[in-house]
C-alpha cells in the first residue's frame, strides 16, 4: 500500500541525518564564516554544481518515459542557460514555467552565476567547477550522483531524485543565504546572491511536486520499493559525506590558524 510506503519513506528520507541536522549549514547560518570559509564553500559547491550536469544528462539519457525525458531536459537546459518562461522574480529570472519556446543566454547558466558570485572573493573561472578542484568528499558525492541519480534502473533513479529534491527543500539553502548575508554585511562586500536565492525559491516549488511524482512512480509497472528506498538512503549518505567534508575542513583550518 502506498500509505505504508510513505511511512517507510518518511523514516528513511525525511528523517535522514543530513536532512534534519546538517552541522555545517547550521553553523554557517550563524554568520561566523570568514572569507576563507566562504571561498572554500564556493569552490567545493562549484564542483558539485558543475558536475551535477553530468548526472542530469545521464538521467535524461536513462529516462524511462517521454514525460520523464522532457522533465529531465527542463532541468538540464535550465542549468545550461535556457531560462524558464514563467513569472519573472526580483532577480530578473523565472523560477517556474517551461524552457519550451524560451531563449538561451550564456549569462543565465547557473555556473556563470557562481562565477560572478565568486569574483569579489578573488576567485576566477579557472578556480571553479573543475573536477581537479574537488576534495575527495566532494568527488565522492559527485560520483554517487552519477551512479545513483543517473541510474538506468527507474526505481533507483526515482528514489535518488525524490531524496535529492526533499534534501534540497529541507532548508540548507536558507541557512547558506542567512550566513552569506551576515558575511556580506560584516565585510561590506558586494556579493551577488542570485545563485543561492534562486535555488532556494525553485526548490520550494520542486518539493511540492514530489508527492505527485511519488504516486506516478509507485504506479509504474515494475516499481520496486526496496530499490527506491536503498537509492534514496545511499544518495543522502553521499550528500552527508559532502557536508561533513566541508565541516571537517573548516575545523581543521580553524585549529591550524
Amino acid at each position: 500500500m502506498l500509505d505504508d510506503f510513505r511511512v517507510r519513506i518518511d523514516e528513511a528520507v525525511h528523517h535522514h541525518p543530513v536532512v534534519v541536522a546538517n552541522d555545517y549549514t547550521r553553523w554557517f547560518a550563524t554568520g561566523a564564516a570568514t572569507t576563507d570559509d566562504v571561498r572554500r564553500l564556493t569552490v567545493q559547491f562549484s564542483v558539485f554544481s558543475h558536475l551535477f550536469i553530468e548526472a542530469q544528462l545521464r538521467k535524461v539519457i536513462n529516462a524511462p518515459t517521454l514525460d520523464a525525458y522532457r522533465a529531465g531536459k527542463e532541468i538540464l537546459m535550465n542549468e545550461l542557460g535556457v531560462v524558464f518562461n514563467g513569472r519573472v522574480d526580483e532577480d530578473g529570472v523565472a523560477t517556474d514555467g517551461s524552457i519550451e519556446g524560451s531563449r538561451f543566454r550564456f549569462s543565465a547558466a547557473h555556473f556563470e552565476w557562481l562565477v560572478r558570485f565568486a569574483s569579489p572573493l578573488g576567485l576566477g573561472f579557472e578556480d571553479l567547477g573543475k573536477r581537479r578542484h574537488g576534495s575527495p568528499t566532494t568527488l565522492h558525492f559527485c560520483d554517487e550522483l552519477l551512479r545513483i541519480y543517473g541510474s538506468d534502473d527507474p526505481s533507483e533513479a526515482e528514489g535518488a531524485s525524490y531524496a535529492v529534491e526533499n534534501w534540497a527543500a529541507a532548508g540548507f539553502w536558507k541557512e547558506l543565504i542567512a550566513g552569506l548575508r551576515a558575511f556580506t554585511d560584516r565585510e561590506q562586500l558586494a556579493l551577488p546572491l542570485a545563485f543561492w536565492t534562486w535555488h532556494d525559491r525553485v526548490e520550494d516549488q520542486h518539493a511540492a511536486h514530489t508527492a505527485e511524482e511519488l504516486v506516478a512512480a509507485y504506479e509504474t509497472p515494475g516499481f520496486d520499493e526496496e530499490r527506491f528506498l536503498r537509492a534514496g538512503v545511499e544518495i543522502l549518505d553521499a550528500v552527508k559525506v559532502f557536508w561533513d567534508g566541508l565541516e571537517r575542513d573548516r575545523l581543521e583550518h580553524r585549529s591550524a590558524a
